[in-house]
């Protein structure tokens, strides 16, 4: 993902956070009738970049009641170099920090989020991956496995009555667990946190 790119979606994820009313006026927290609910990362769109990080999302929900939720989150996404350098560090996107090659990452996870007051929200996740590492020549080297932990802080818009919702937020991560890493790679993550600090920006509707 482009610098650049990351620039500008930190922005726009901050600027939505602190400013959910702005252009759009929130509604209604809970969606009357629709207790199920389907939502994905905008930040997809960034696989329509020159060098993709072929990131995909999708979670389903269900809501328990007007305060408590829980999802099933299937992701994937391809990252060249370690993930714990933050996107505001000079050495993010430096070619000496990429791995002799990729990681793709296959996730299925499960989450719960409570809203705290209106449409402020904070959720929990884990999610397990299984990590294949590719060298240089996109030949499958080796597999492992991460357990990813992620704590969202956010702010749920609802529109169309709760059909549809927007929901700008900070995420936490923190991967325990990472097994197998090739030693070329593993170099490459000395000097780096096995945690980071990322805006989102996910849609979706309920039904």
């Amino acid at each position: 993902m482009s610098t650049p790119f990351c620039r500008l979606v930190a922005v726009l994820g901050f600027t939505l956070l602190f400013f959910p009313g702005f252009p759009l006026a929130a509604e209604e927290t809970v969606s009357d009738g629709y207790p199920c609910m389907v939502e994905t990362s905008v930040w997809m769109v960034a696989n329509l970049l020159p060098d993709p990080p072929d990131f995909y999302q999708l979670s389903l929900g269900y809501q328990l009641d007007d305060k408590n939720s829980i999802f099933l989150n299937g992701i994937t996404w391809k990252y060249p170099a370690p993930i714990g350098i933050p996107i505001w560090d000079s050495a993010f996107e430096s070619p000496d920090e990429e791995y002799p090659g990729y990681v793709r990452a296959f996730g299925l996870g499960v989450g719960y989020q409570r809203f705290i007051w209106n449409g402020l929200f904070a959720s929990l996740y884990a999610i397990p991956f299984i990590q294949n590492f590719y060298n240089g020549e996109d030949q499958h080297i080796q597999s492992g496995f991460q357990l990813y932990l992620q704590t969202q802080f956010g702010y749920q818009i609802n529109l169309f009555k709760g059909r549809l919702f927007i929901k700008p937020a900070i995420y936490a991560n923190y991967w325990p667990v990472n097994t197998n890493f090739p030693e070329a790679f593993k170099e490459k993550e000395k000097g780096w946190p096995n945690y980071s600090f990322e805006p989102h920006l996910n849609i979706g509707f309920s039904f």
